[in-house]
């Protein structure tokens, strides 16, 4: 079994890392954005909630975020593990995880929890690039500045509770794709070692 939660500020390359370490281990990288646009795409009854939820402006509420994460992590081609991006993200969901995973009856529901950090200059020009490359005049600085903000905030008291559990492995971010996919690989060989 292979369980992995992927964190990272926004811009740090968490969707790359993610594809390639689902491609290495043969398991799915599942992205709390992907789901979204899934369900929308599909208009599915939770999919047709975030739409209305995102035409509003608001935000999409634990409760929708853990049902798509649930039913997802169900799926036949998650039986043997998989890697969470973009999720969790409050500590309620924290939770809503371990009790999602403690159905399975595993003593250890996670593997490892991988943090991938980034100077925030870089992941500022990061996204500011992203933003012209795609188009996207929402991403102004100001707004990129706030998301990184937001994040920081939001991620520290995750990041405890999951070093609490000896969990969180911290990764540098910064680099070529194939040199961060390099420092993960080494990062998940030490785990195993010592679990």
């Amino acid at each position: 079994m292979n369980r992995f939660v992927l964190m990272g500020p926004p811009g740090v390359g968490k969707g790359t890392q993610a594809a390639r370490l689902s491609r290495r281990l043969g398991i799915p990288a599942i992205s709390t954005g992907d789901l979204f646009r899934e369900h929308v795409r599909t208009s599915t009854p939770l999919g047709l909630e975030v739409s209305a939820l995102i035409a509003a402006g608001s935000y999409v509420p634990d409760s929708v975020t853990n049902a798509m994460v649930a039913e997802r992590i169900g799926a036949p081609d998650a039986a043997a593990g998989f890697i969470l991006d973009g999720y969790p993200r409050t500590l309620p969901q924290v939770a809503e995880l371990d009790r999602l995973l403690a159905i399975t009856g595993d003593a250890t529901p996670l593997d490892a929890v991988l943090l991938l950090e980034a100077d925030t200059t870089e992941v500022v020009s990061r996204l500011l690039l992203r933003a012209a490359e795609q188009g996207r005049a929402d991403d102004t600085p100001d707004v990129v500045r706030r998301r990184i903000e937001v994040y920081e905030s939001e991620t520290a008291p995750l990041a405890r509770a999951y070093a609490d559990r000896a969990l969180l492995t911290t990764v540098d971010g910064l680099g070529t794709p194939d040199e961060v996919e390099h420092r993960i690989a080494a990062a998940l060989d030490a785990v195993h070692l010592t679990r």
